[in-house]
């Protein structure tokens, strides 16, 4: 289980970008619940965390005014962002460790995303040192990659060495319209259940 003292160096160091597939509970609609960042103020979620099971997107998709730590992935609004919750809550892949690929990047279209990083390479660069910063600091040495869409997933698979991750599965993002949540946990268990005849293990919290 991860200790209290990791978690907050994780905190500390990471929050403002990463986070963890845990959140408050399912409420009245699909989206209450999701900015309740109380679920992280108890020991009661520690041992629920995987640190080995990374959920990787590309960036923001827009500035949050006045973030608190870990607040990435746990926005209610307009935001698509609970249908992850819906998909792995209460499954396997509970309380994954969450980051974007692409730091400090602020933008919804991936298309304009990806043209700022060819025009930018620099900022790749940089976060692909601070991914890497991420994955020893967790205590990760191969996790498990669930990359949200096409741009994550080529990222990490290009720039990414094999031995740097023991599976690297491309799942649809969640900002796809077209199906709604319960479509899409639908669809993103088809997808991990093709890489199923190469083994899983979820023992993964590394001792801390």
């Amino acid at each position: 289980m991860m200790t209290r003292s990791a978690f907050e160096k994780i905190k500390q160091k990471h929050g403002r970008y990463a986070s963890w597939a845990v959140w408050g509970p399912i409420g009245a609609t699909p989206k209450s619940g999701m900015g309740d960042m109380r679920v992280f103020e108890t020991d009661a979620f520690l041992s629920v965390l995987k640190p080995n099971v990374v959920m990787l997107a590309l960036n923001f998709s827009k500035t949050i005014e006045q973030p608190q730590p870990f607040h990435n992935f746990h926005v209610a609004k307009n935001a698509q962002d609970y249908k992850i919750r819906y998909a792995f809550t209460d499954t396997e892949y509970d309380g994954a460790y969450m980051t974007d690929v692409i730091k400090d990047l602020a933008e919804m279209d991936c298309r304009k995303a990806t043209k700022h990083l060819d025009a930018h390479p620099e900022l790749l660069a940089t976060s692909l040192r601070i991914f890497r910063e991420e994955m020893k600091d967790l205590g990760n040495e191969r996790p498990i990659i669930l990359a949200f869409g096409n741009d994550a997933h080529m990222i990490a698979r290009t720039h990414l060495r094999p031995e740097e991750y023991s599976l690297l599965i491309k799942l649809t993002h969640y900002s796809d319209y077209r199906l709604n949540k319960e479509a899409y946990k639908e669809r993103v268990f088809e997808e991990i259940a093709a890489h199923r005849e190469l083994p899983i293990t979820l023992q993964l919290s590394p001792p801390f």
